[in-house]
């Protein structure tokens, strides 16, 4: 059985993250205390839930503080069959958080007279430490529509079958910032940069002109032979390590030609066998 726990900051989507997977055949769960968890595992290997595709909870800092620093241990106890069990930790930036709270009117749960909604906002982070270094799955919800962030969790995670590795490769642009929900980054600068031919500035690297210049420079070739290699040889060992998600992040100056031409090859080469892979594009306007 499925069971799915959703933690992160106040803000950062849980909500639309548990009203997704129950749109999806998910029997979901509120801000479920965290001492509840062995109780709730009980009753449903006694009394299975066999219309629904599993259980999501949600877990967020409203959970008495002593139950917070007890959920490494609990889940331990959880984490084995009949379960088939991933933690989703959402998150945002905080001047995002900020923003959002300030545009809702809404009350942080942390808040009181002596605590400001920043000071809240770093509290929160500190009370989920125990979780989001558990998490199977961290998404940063910063730039994300709650539209995106509901395709991202019906992808990834609905999708995704017991014994699937969910692999994903995202382009970014470090001058932009390095992606705070990647596992692993790779450098590509060092490519030819199409930027810098007059006639490609204005494509991207899912262009064709774009394609086709990138696919005859032996450099990038030589770099997407290596990326290739590496992740063929690492990602079964990944898989038995029970690891179910793995994002790998593709970096180049802008965001624009060399880091999106390779995840797109990347993507494409994985996916021909393996079958949840996707790819994302931080750095380019997302379709309407």
């Amino acid at each position: 059985m499925r069971l799915v726990i959703i933690s992160g900051r106040s803000g950062s989507g849980k909500s639309t993250a548990l009203q997704a997977l129950e749109d999806l055949g998910f029997y979901c769960i509120d801000n479920l205390p965290v001492t509840l968890l062995p109780s709730l595992a009980e009753q449903l290997e006694r009394t299975p839930i066999e219309d629904k595709q599993g259980v999501a909870i949600s877990i967020d800092a409203r959970n008495i503080s002593i139950g917070l620093h007890q959920f490494p241990e609990i889940y331990r106890q959880l984490d084995h069959p009949p379960f088939d069990c991933d933690i989703l930790y959402l998150d945002a930036v905080p001047p995002t958080l900020l923003k959002r709270f300030s545009s809702t009117r809404r009350r942080h749960p942390l808040t009181d007279d002596g605590k400001s909604l920043k000071q809240a906002i770093e509290l929160e982070k500190q009370l989920l430490e125990p979780i989001a270094d558990l998490a199977d799955l961290t998404i940063d919800t910063t730039a994300l529509t709650l539209y995106e962030l509901r395709d991202m969790i019906k992808l990834r995670v609905a999708q995704r079958s017991s014994q699937d590795l969910s692999l994903q490769f995202q382009s970014f642009g470090f001058k932009h910032g390095v992606p705070m929900d990647c596992d692993i980054v790779y450098d590509v600068r060092c490519l030819p940069n199409p930027y810098w031919v007059p006639e490609l500035r204005q494509y991207t690297g899912l262009d064709q002109p774009v394609d086709q210049y990138l696919r005859q420079q032996p450099e990038v070739e030589e770099m997407f032979t290596d990326i290739a290699a590496y992740l063929s040889k690492w990602l079964p060992h990944f898989e038995h390590n029970n690891r179910s998600y793995l994002t790998v992040a593709i970096g180049c100056t802008g965001g624009q030609h060399r880091s999106v031409y390779l995840a797109e090859r990347l993507a494409g080469h994985f996916g021909a066998t393996m079958d949840n892979v996707l790819v994302s594009h931080r750095e380019l306007p997302r379709p309407a």
